[in-house]
C-alpha cells in the first residue's frame, strides 16, 4: 500500500517501532560510536522529523525476541503510548526455528495488529526479503506462507506494506552485514527510503539505486570469507539455539518512551 497520509504524517506524530533485531537496526551502529544501533527505523524517524520538523519517537525493539515475547513485552506499552503510527515485524526468528509454524503467527500477528488499530493506531507491517538464494534457501517455504498472511492482514487491516520480497536491491550481498543475517548500514539505509516512500514522505534519495559494479572475489577469498563466517557468526548463533539462549536476553529498548526528535535533532 503507497499512499500520502497528510494527516498522519504532520508535525507532532507519534511514531513507536516494535520488534526484533531488525528493527533494534543490528548491523548498523550509530556513528557516535556509542554502542548503540541506528537501523532503518531509527532513519525513517529521522525523514519524518526532517520532513514535519518534530514528532515523538519510541523504538522498544531488542534483538532475538520471538513473536510472543514482542506481544507480551512491547505491545502493552506500545498501546499505553497510543502513537499515530506503529512499525511492526516481528515473526523471522519464530521460523528460524523448527517449531515455527506460519499460520500459527500469522494468528498472533493478526490479533496484535486489530488491538493496534482498534486503539486508532495507523500499522506499517513488513515482508520479508527474497531468501531464494543463499545459505537460507532451504526455509523459502515457510518464509512465503508467513508472508503470504502478512499480505492478507496488511489488507484486511488497511495498513501500510513493505514489501521487501520485491527489493532485488536488497538480494545484494552489500545490503548484509558480515553475520549474513542482518542488514548492512547501506541495507538499513535503502529500507529506510523505501517506508519513508510507502508512507509518502519525500527524502530526496533512491532506495533503488543500482548497485555500483562489485569488484570480483577469488574462490579462495570467498572460502576464507566462508570460514570466518562459520566460525564467528553461524557457531555462535547455533550454539545459542543449543542452550535456549538469546542475543537479546541481557538487552533493554534503546528508546523506550516517546521522546521528541527535531529536524536539527
Amino acid at each position: 500500500m503507497e499512499r500520502t497520509d497528510e494527516a498522519l504524517v504532520r508535525p507532532g506524530m507519534s511514531l513507536v517501532s516494535v520488534g526484533d533485531s531488525f528493527t533494534e537496526g543490528v548491523g548498523d551502529p550509530h556513528p557516535d560510536g556509542s554502542g548503540v544501533f541506528r537501523g532503518w527505523a531509527d532513519r525513517l524517524a529521522e525523514h519524518l522529523a526532517d520532513h514535519v520538523g518534530e514528532i515523538e519517537y519510541a523504538n522498544l525493539a531488542v534483538r532475538g525476541k520471538l513473536i510472543r515475547q514482542i506481544v507480551t513485552d512491547q505491545i502493552p506499552p506500545t498501546l499505553e503510548m497510543a502513537p499515530d503510527l506503529v512499525t511492526l515485524c516481528a515473526g523471522g526468528n519464530d521460523i528460524l526455528r523448527p517449531a515455527g509454524d506460519p499460520e500459527r503467527l500469522a494468528k498472533i500477528l493478526d490479533h496484535t495488529v486489530s488491538r493496534l488499530r482498534a486503539q486508532g493506531s495507523q500499522v506499517v507491517l513488513f515482508t520479508g526479503v527474497n531468501v531464494s538464494s543463499g545459505y537460507m534457501r532451504g526455509t523459502i517455504g515457510p518464509f512465503a506462507r508467513y508472508y503470504l498472511n502478512v499480505r492478507a492482514i496488511a489488507d484486511r487491516y488497511d495498513c501500510f506494506l513493505v514489501d521487501q520480497w520485491s527489493m532485488d536491491v536488497l538480494t545484494d550481498p552489500r545490503a548484509w552485514d558480515e553475520d549474513r543475517l542482518h542488514m548492512s548500514p547501506e541495507g538499513h539505509r535503502r529500507l529506510a527510503l523505501r517506508v519513508a516512500e510507502v508512507l509518502g514522505v519525500p527524502t530526496g534519495e533512491r532506495w533503488d539505486e543500482p548497485w555500483p559494479e562489485a569488484e570480483p572475489v577469488s574462490w579462495t577469498e570467498a572460502r576464507r570469507d566462508d570460514l570466518h563466517w562459520v566460525k564467528d557468526s553461524l557457531g555462535p548463533w547455533i550454539g545459542r539455539r543449543l542452550t535456549g539462549k538469546s542475543s537479546g536476553d541481557t538487552v533493554t529498548a534503546k528508546r523506550p518512551v516517546l521522546t521528541p526528535l527535531t529536524k536539527d535533532r
